[in-house]
């Protein structure tokens, strides 16, 4: 796991064969699709193809409810304008194979800190190595839990290493002209986002 500072950027798109499999103790089943707002990210030029979106969406409800016991809700989707991140930490991992891109997610610190103390029952009181060994940890698992269900839709896909960039304003540059999409998610102890960057 890469550990960025307060002030850099990344731009992040990486080809690594590496297997990090799934590392779920269990598995859970959700419904939620984005589905209903596909008018919504397929105005003008901003065309999304939700296949690839869907699991990783039901992967991060997975991961949060069966290791952390935490139920998030998924808000509406919108197309990001600027590289600036949502929150306070984020993990950024590389996507290729059948589609190329990246895939980040942001916590709050008051939302980290309570996954964190709920999973593995840890008190941090500021963001530190630790913590962004567990938000590295939390993407990996996302993501092996999106890529297995992908790969039930004969789509195959390799995650590179999470990338981790720390501090309030970090920002983020995926390495694509497409649109990138951020989903918003609450919880009862603050708030996180996903973003997809896919390449056409």
């Amino acid at each position: 796991i890469k550990i960025l500072e307060l002030g850099q950027t990344i731009c992040y798109l990486v080809n690594d064969s590496r297997d990090h499999g799934d590392t779920l103790k269990s598995r859970r089943s959700c419904r939620f699709s984005i589905y209903h707002y596909l008018p919504l990210l397929s105005k003008g030029d901003h065309t999304v193809d939700v296949r690839y979106i869907n699991p990783f969406i039901e992967g991060t409800i997975n991961v949060l409810q069966t290791m952390a016991f935490i139920p998030s809700k998924p808000g509406k989707p919108y197309i990001k304008k600027s590289t600036a991140a949502t929150g306070d930490i984020t993990g950024i991992i590389g996507l290729s194979g059948d589609k190329n891109g990246s895939l980040s997610i942001t916590f709050t610190f008051t939302c980290i800190k309570a996954i964190l103390e709920k999973m593995l029952g840890e008190v941090h009181d500021e963001l530190n190595e630790d913590v962004a060994d567990a938000v590295g940890e939390i993407t990996n698992m996302i993501c092996g839990d999106a890529r297995n269900k992908l790969e039930a839709q004969n789509i195959n896909l390799t995650a590179g290493i999470p990338t981790i960039v720390t501090g309030e304003g970090h920002t983020i540059s995926h390495v694509t002209k497409s649109s990138i999409v951020v989903l918003p998610f609450t919880t009862d102890f603050g708030s996180f986002s996903l973003e997809f960057a896919f390449i056409d």
